[in-house]
């Protein structure tokens, strides 16, 4: 099975009988600690490698800490998406997007998911742990991960934005 990579998402693809996959940086601060936890057999599941930047407790951390970590590998090309899990997935979308490059969006259904890919060629998905009951949030990574960006029409839309961007970074 043969995939191409569109706009910043990468599915599995194969080469020289080799399969590569994405690289998903996952973290969560302590409200999002038991959902981050239960995402990893799905994402194992989906096929994806992760990695798990924290927090390794329900000890109170601060979630900007954790945004930053998935945002930072992002990047720096180290990971190709992001999971990032709090309370309500608010905190966490507005410290990643700080970071230039991340499009980071909070979901609160699959179709927000989906269309946050197709439409916005979003990076980091942001879940609230205290918002999203369980088999919902499955159905939002689910989607998440099987959608790709559109490009077309969306492309200039991503191509503004990050425009905006760079005029942003050189203020």
């Amino acid at each position: 099975m043969y995939h191409q990579r569109l706009g910043s998402f990468q599915l599995p693809f194969r080469v020289r009988s080799k399969i590569f996959a994405m690289k998903v940086a996952l973290a969560s601060d302590h409200a999002g600690y038991e959902v981050k936890e239960s995402l990893k057999p799905l994402l194992r599941e989906l096929g994806l490698d992760y990695v798990d930047f924290g927090t390794h407790s329900t000890q109170s951390v601060d979630y900007p800490d954790f945004a930053r970590l998935v945002a930072e590998s992002i990047r720096r090309g180290d990971s190709d998406q992001g999971v990032l899990v709090c309370g309500s997935g608010a905190g966490m979308a507005i410290a990643a997007n700080k970071v230039p490059g991340i499009r980071a969006v909070v979901a609160w259904n699959a179709e927000i998911a989906r269309l946050a890919r197709e439409h916005n060629d979003a990076n980091v998905l942001a879940i609230g742990a205290r918002t999203t009951p369980p088999d919902e949030i499955e159905r939002i990574v689910r989607a998440w991960f099987s959608a790709t960006f559109a490009g077309g029409r969306h492309r200039a839309r991503v191509e503004k934005i990050e425009a905006m961007e760079r005029v942003q970074s050189s203020s």
